[in-house]
């Protein structure tokens, strides 16, 4: 038997998955062309189990705030969410977010701080990946993002930004 180098190990959410879309195509091909979508909507509902607890610090009046955890809750996160009210610039602090990237809330999920709102593939990539970096951020309020009004095809786009507790910044990604 040949052995074949790994170079990168799937994570159990992602090969479930993956093992749910080859079991879906075997079906398709079998059953004449039709997708077993209940296959593989089971699967994405097993990977998203795998998903770490995140912690969500808002102000309970920020209706932005709310409508993102509610669209990481729908994206497989299980949430814990903690009013904080007028505490949120202490806890920017106490977790190194700078203050060029502070937003309307902020999250902890598998070792990482999350500031505004930042979507759920990135954060789902940045735990795949173990980034070596405090968090990462989308600054202020742009139209468009999870949580916010849509603001169609012609919206400008947006960085996600990659921070370190020193305050360093890099641009993770732009959408």
């Amino acid at each position: 038997m040949m052995k074949i180098p790994v170079k990168r190990r799937i994570p159990g959410a992602a090969a479930l998955v993956l093992i749910a879309a080859l079991i879906a195509g075997c079906n398709a091909e079998s059953a004449g062309g039709s997708r077993d979508a209940a296959t593989a909507l089971s699967a994405q509902a097993e990977a998203n189990r795998e998903l770490p607890v995140m912690t969500v610090y808002k102000n309970p009046s920020c209706r932005c705030c709310g409508e993102w955890a509610e669209y990481m809750r729908e994206s497989g996160f299980r949430l814990e969410i903690k009013e904080a009210g007028m505490n949120l610039g202490h806890i920017k602090a106490q977790h190194g977010v700078p203050p060029q990237l502070a937003s309307c809330h902020t999250a902890l999920v598998g070792g990482y701080v999350l500031e505004g709102h930042v979507p759920a593939d990135v954060v789902q990539k940045l735990l795949e990946d173990q980034l070596q970096v405090a968090g990462v951020a989308v600054p202020g309020m742009p139209a468009g993002v999870p949580g916010m009004p849509e603001a169609g095809p012609d919206r400008d786009p947006y960085e996600i930004i990659a921070f370190e507790r020193d305050g360093d910044t890099r641009v993770y990604t732009t959408r």
